[in-house]
């Protein structure tokens, strides 16, 4: 009977370990997600103004679809508030079958020799008639047309500034998509460089250079890379998922992107001009000063409560017995209404619009604060992200030559397999770093885009 001595049955145990790791992960390649057949996963290649697009798309996001209702609403009011200015057209038609008692006017009379009836009717009276009126000079009206128009516009504003949340977002999801990509690749390198440290170390090991602890921390670290690269392939995953999620795509769909994480240089801004950039091109400043506006008007037009107001009416018909004769009846002049006591309704308007202005003014100066805490967030991140890559794309550089002469080193004997191992992890962090370096850089530059407003001219 064979007796196994610890070493064996730790070579054991890691190999049985290693053939599990890779059934695992071909497995994961290879299976559809749970309740898919792989007829119902559709493969997309993406791009980043692809998804822009798709997410923009009237069946895209939900935000944008929600702020196309919103100017319909608002065109609505404003359809409502012009009412007031049109002409106001009516028509009715009445028969009436009538009796009426005179007593309850104070015509009943009872005098000597006379009789006059307390009722009379009943009769019939028809009457067919058609009225019309005219506003000619209503300023608080027109000034609530004039606010209502503002707010369709400050709706399309609003609309803009949904699309450009959404592009953002988009791009947030689509980096963070790219970020988890280059997390697989690198942990694919990391496998295949563990895979060729113990292949060299179990080499060594034949030729009588090596020994059997160096094959076993090479079985070790390649078994730790292989569960590194399985986490990292369920985390692209996830953030595919989540980058479907936010283009209002099927889950089932199977993305491939066509873009790498890579640097791209922001255009170097100051906050000043950062700011004065933003107080152009921003889209929820634009509809905010435009809410402002519209508040204003609604002050002015509940001021203009207390001025007269002037309108034209007209009314035209046919009276009389409908199986008799019908009399042509007319009325037509113009009125002047003129506001004396309506119990505090025009002072409680006109407190509540002033109310709405002082609001507005508020939020107003509360956005530009948020627009220059975004700019200079976005700028300081930028600037840190950029000096941060320069460290990473050194520390690289400095982590691949380490392994390589430890590589070197270990060939010839000269140093053990720890040093390699050794190599190896700073080598995976330095991989890590820029890889976090570069996904910096990209989400400062959106978010600078979107706290300037220039969102659209990013992704193009």
């Amino acid at each position: 009977m064979m007796v196994l001595t610890m070493k064996d049955r730790t070579w054991r145990c890691l190999v049985l370990l290693l053939a599990l790791v890779e059934a695992a992960s071909q497995a994961w390649a290879q299976v559809a997600p749970p309740g898919e057949t792989a007829a119902e996963i559709v493969v997309m290649r993406l791009t980043l103004p692809d998804a822009v697009a798709v997410a923009l798309a009237p069946e895209g996001s939900a935000r944008i679809r929600l702020a196309e209702e919103l100017v319909r609403q608002a065109q609505a009011r404003a359809d409502e508030s012009r009412s007031a200015l049109l002409p106001n057209i009516s028509a009715s038609v009445s028969d009436q079958s009538v009796t009426r008692n005179l007593e309850s006017y104070g015509l009943g009379l009872n005098l000597p020799g006379l009789v006059f009836p307390k009722l009379v009717g009943p009769f019939t009276v028809f009457d067919a008639r058609a009225t019309a009126s005219q506003s000619i000079l209503n300023l608080g009206a027109i000034r609530r047309f004039q606010a209502s128009q503002t707010g369709v516009r400050a709706a399309e504003t609003e609309r803009d500034s949904a699309q450009d949340l959404v592009r953002a977002e988009v791009a947030r999801a689509y980096l963070e998509a790219l970020r988890a990509e280059a997390v697989v690749e690198a942990a694919q390198s990391d496998v295949d460089l563990a895979e060729a440290m113990l292949k060299l170390a179990s080499d060594q090991k034949a030729a009588g250079t090596g020994t059997g602890i160096e094959v076993t921390r090479a079985s070790v670290q390649l078994a730790a890379e292989k569960q590194r690269l399985l986490v990292s392939r369920n985390e692209r995953a996830s953030a595919h998922l989540q980058l479907l999620r936010t283009m209002h795509l099927s889950l089932a769909t199977r993305l491939e992107l066509a873009e790498k994480l890579s640097f791209v240089p922001a255009e170097p801004l100051t906050v000043a001009q950062a700011l004065q950039v933003a107080l152009v091109e921003r889209a929820d400043w634009q509809a905010q000063q435009k809410r402002a506006e519209a508040a204003r008007l609604q002050l002015s037009a509940a001021r203009y409560d207390r001025v007269p107001a002037v309108s034209l009416f007209a009314d035209y018909g046919s009276i009389g017995s409908f199986d008799g004769k019908m009399l042509p009846t007319r009325a037509y002049g113009i009125a002047v209404q003129v506001p004396v006591f309506d119990g505090g309704r025009v002072d409680a308007r006109r407190a509540q619009s002033a109310s709405q202005q002082r609001q507005e003014a508020i939020r107003t100066e509360d956005l530009r604060a948020q627009i220059e805490l975004e700019i200079r967030l976005a700028l300081d991140a930028l600037e840190s992200a950029a000096a941060q890559l320069k460290t990473a794309e050194e520390g690289l550089v400095l982590a691949r030559n380490e392994v390589a002469q430890a590589e070197r080193r270990y060939r010839a004997g000269a140093s053990a397999g720890l040093e390699v191992t050794d190599a190896q992890t700073r080598l995976e962090r330095a991989r890590e770093n820029r890889i976090s370096a570069l996904f910096g850089c990209n989400i400062a530059r959106i978010n600078l885009a979107a706290a300037t407003g220039t969102i659209r001219n990013v992704i193009q």
